[in-house]
């Protein structure tokens, strides 16, 4: 964020994802989908991508706290179980919502210690700003689930980054200056976000909801804030409270609890 607008710096590293994906996929041959498949693919993106992360490095970036961000799109497990049997079919049973309920307590505690409840930041914009965030990712997994699950992963993840850039360079050709202050800290991060999440994170991501349900697959989102908490505790000295400590283990407690939970897909 110090370094780089949040569009311009998204633009980057989708551009750079499709060049990275585009370079393996010749490689290895990968198989093509069709134009309805991409176009399914690139739906994805806008939600998934470009609404979902542009929407919270904006939020951040006009002053929202960390900790309010993460707790609102932490809420996606929650509305993803709701939608998911009006819009798929899947039920999601008694002992799942209890897990799911659980998480979300988890989550509050782990948070807790981030919490900025007054501040310049935490308007209605911002917040409002974040809930389509929310929004966004909830309905590129749904979407991913219902119609893309088909997609050949490598080319498919390709176009999901065509797609989400579309927005992303739009907006940025339209506010922001394409201003980079280039240092260690900025390329680091961009390679962190290209190799590790852009490629890796969201190939697992895909196989997890090609395979699952989209309630379970969603619980493990639980577990981001606590493995930051984690993270930051050894790489930046971060103090973990002994109210982190117990709402990560709620939190994966709750997680267990609604992976292993049986669940049955109503028939239509």
């Amino acid at each position: 964020m110090p370094y780089a607008e949040p569009f311009s710096f998204l633009s980057l590293r989708f551009a750079l994802a499709i060049l990275l994906l585009g370079g393996i996929a010749l490689i290895a041959r990968a198989p093509w989908p069709g134009w309805r498949l991409a176009a399914h693919s690139m739906v994805v993106g806008v939600f998934l991508h470009g609404l979902y992360l542009g929407a919270v490095f904006w939020a951040i970036e006009h002053g929202l706290p960390a900790g309010i961000s993460a707790m609102i799109v932490g809420l996606q497990p929650i509305l993803v179980a709701v939608l998911a049997w009006p819009l798929m079919g899947e039920r999601v049973q008694p002992w799942q919502w209890f897990g799911l309920i659980l998480g979300a307590m988890g989550l509050l505690l782990v948070l807790t210690p981030k919490f900025e409840i007054n501040g310049p930041g935490i308007n209605f914009v911002n917040i409002t700003v974040c809930l389509l965030a929310m929004l966004g990712q909830t309905a590129g997994t749904i979407y991913q689930k219902k119609y893309a699950t088909s997609v050949p992963l490598r080319t498919g993840t390709l176009w999901q980054y065509v797609g989400a850039l579309i927005p992303s360079l739009l907006y940025a050709l339209s506010f922001e200056t394409f201003t980079f202050e280039w240092n260690g800290e900025l390329i680091f991060a961009l390679a962190w976000l290209v190799f590790v999440l852009s490629i890796a994170a969201i190939f697992l991501l895909m196989l997890l909801i090609r395979e699952g349900s989209v309630s379970k697959v969603s619980s493990l989102f639980y577990l981001v804030p606590a493995s930051t908490a984690i993270i930051a505790y050894f790489l930046f000295g971060e103090a973990l409270s002994t109210v982190q400590l117990i709402g990560m283990v709620i939190c994966a407690i709750g997680v267990r609890i609604t992976m292993t939970s049986n669940s049955s897909r109503a028939t239509r």
